[in-house]
């Protein structure tokens, strides 16, 4: 299940990553077969949200399916732990994020990737570090006898049984063996 705003390029964006190639009838007599075409997969789910705002306001958000069934999308939606409606408060929070602890992805500013790999580095590198090493205040848990117990997303996730420190990941193996 993705869910995303309303803006026009990702739904072309979740055809051609997503869409899987199925070939063509052959034509009769001679010449080339046709190419294949991209279909999106039966089992994918695509819904926007499109805030309709009056005089600078939100007073309506339209919640719209775009690749899917409507049966498909509540089931997707009765099994999240996260969130019953179609809203994008997850992946703009990440993506906020992301913008704010990368300066090569800030808006107007002179940081910028002349390599897509150093691009997808910086971005991987501060993924896990928001994730491992900084512990969210919300995620905390108390303990049974008393005091609060800071968490991260990953030890929240049940992925890490510690926050990381920033040496620790640096200097951890790429690979463990």
């Amino acid at each position: 299940m993705i869910t995303g705003d309303a803006h026009a390029s990702y739904e072309t964006s979740i055809h051609e990553v997503y869409g899987v190639e199925q070939p063509r009838p052959r034509r009769p007599g001679p010449g080339r077969p046709p190419k294949p075409v991209k279909v999106v997969p039966p089992d994918l789910c695509y819904a926007t949200v499109r805030k309709r705002r009056e005089k600078g306001r939100v007073v309506e958000a339209v919640r719209t399916l775009v690749f899917g069934t409507p049966c498909l999308l509540g089931a997707r939606l009765s099994r999240s732990t996260a969130s019953t409606t179609v809203n994008t408060s997850f992946v703009e929070r990440n993506n906020g994020t992301g913008r704010h602890q990368n300066a090569r992805k800030h808006r107007k500013t002179c940081a910028f990737s002349k390599a897509l790999a150093l691009h997808r580095a910086a971005s991987s590198f501060i993924g896990y570090s928001d994730n491992f090493c900084w512990a969210v205040r919300t995620l905390r848990a108390r303990e049974p006898d008393g005091p609060w117990q800071p968490r991260t997303p990953a030890m929240a996730a049940g992925l890490s049984d510690h926050i990381r420190s920033l040496e620790e990941w640096i200097t951890y193996p790429a690979k463990p063996r």
